[in-house]
């Protein structure tokens, strides 16, 4: 073989393995950005989550605040649970997009935490048709189950918090 053709071969090969070198490094920079951007949507859901469950819990104690007395003002009962309701369904809202752009781990711990949130929320209807009708026999046994529910509550809000920075701490 003639030092052209080997020349020409050469710098044939050396091209090739650029352009290889090349495309593995764009593939693998396209792949970092990519899974930085899932991360930064992810992260970007589940603070809009939890931001939106602080707001709810702050609503829902604040109808548990205005059912404290043994006659409470039902005017005040009814607009703060309709600040709750409103604020529930941002929640939802919230949780479906954690849902859809988490993995399997997050939307399980959604899942925990929006029964949890059901049941706190099951006692405090409770509570509002009781006072609507003036009933306050099961008052003292809801308002304690109610503090046990809230308990159980925050205790699903640490669990997601764990669940997500489990999912922010993985290197991709």
């Amino acid at each position: 073989m003639d030092a052209e053709v080997a020349a020409l071969l050469g710098a044939a090969v050396g091209s090739l393995a650029t352009l290889g070198a090349a495309f593995v490094t764009g593939r693998a920079a396209a792949r970092s950005q990519f899974d930085q951007w899932r991360r930064q949507h992810r992260r970007d859901a589940c603070v809009s989550y939890l931001g939106a469950l602080h707001d709810r819990d702050i609503a829902m104690d604040a109808v548990f605040e205005a059912l404290r007395p043994d006659r409470p003002d039902l005017a005040q009962v009814e607009e703060r649970v309709g600040r709750f309701v409103g604020l529930a369904r941002e929640v939802h809202r919230a949780a479906e997009v954690v849902i859809l752009e988490g993995p399997p781990p997050l939307a399980k711990a959604v899942g925990r935490l929006g029964r949890a949130s059901g049941e706190l929320a099951e006692v405090m209807r409770r509570m509002v048709k009781d006072a609507h009708a003036g009933d306050t026999a099961g008052k003292a046994a809801d308002t304690a189950l109610a503090t046990l529910r809230e308990r159980a509550l925050h205790q699903e809000v640490k669990s997601f918090r764990s669940a997500a920075a489990d999912v922010f701490r993985k290197p991709r």
